[in-house]
């Protein structure tokens, strides 16, 4: 039996031109066990970042050049969806609450408690555990709905619809017995163990079902 591919190691990615402050929340966060990598501005780390990347972001909000916000925003244009916590100092507030609105998961002001960073920290790692599970999950049942034969996907659309077998035998001009067979092939391929999984799931990746 071959082994499961080992979950990529989350990486807390620091970007704040205080070095003082950056070497401080290093040690912190290394103390504590997590892996950490520093960047003494945002140009910095857009030259190493990929949508790979896992783990989260402690952006300093004001930095010369490109401002964490400007940096938030374009890794977004990039695809790199990683969970941010902003830190502010005095006067930054509404900068952070920009932030928030979009997509940041929180911010702290400066000086901060550790406990408090440390809190915003696991919030963001299980945020983006949870996220790359979500788009695991997305992708296996797209891989699923494209291993469907024409009829098999033409039955699944009309259960989504909510029609019943003698229903989706009239439209599709069969019998219920076949309606049956297909729709338990159907179950099969996607890997649904109930009606309702099997909804949710094709709902989640095709929004605009159940007429398509």
């Amino acid at each position: 039996m071959s082994e499961l591919p080992a979950a990529p190691e989350q990486i807390v990615h620091i970007v704040d031109d205080d070095e003082a402050l950056r070497d401080s929340l290093v040690w912190m966060l290394e103390s504590h066990g997590y892996a950490v990598s520093a960047h003494d501005s945002a140009e910095a780390f857009l030259a190493v970042c990929s949508p790979e990347m896992t783990g989260c972001l402690v952006l300093d909000v004001r930095m010369p050049g490109m401002s964490g916000l400007e940096l938030f925003e374009e890794l977004g244009r990039r695809h790199c969806a990683l969970p941010a916590v902003f830190i502010t100092g005095h006067g930054d507030v509404p900068m952070a609450v920009s932030a928030l609105k979009k997509g940041a998961v929180d911010f702290i002001e400066k000086p901060f408690a550790e406990a408090d960073m440390l809190r915003l920290i696991e919030h963001c790692l299980e945020r983006e555990r949870e996220g790359r599970a979500r788009r695991r999950l997305e992708a296996d049942t797209v891989r699923r709905l494209e291993h469907l034969t024409q009829r098999e996907r033409e039955v699944l659309d009309l259960i989504i619809a909510g029609k019943l077998n003698k229903q989706i035998a009239d439209v599709l001009g069969i019998s219920i017995k076949t309606v049956e067979v297909h729709r338990a092939r159907v179950m099969e391929k996607m890997g649904a163990n109930s009606l309702a999984v099997l909804v949710q799931s094709v709902v989640t990746v095709e929004p605009g079902n159940p007429s398509r």
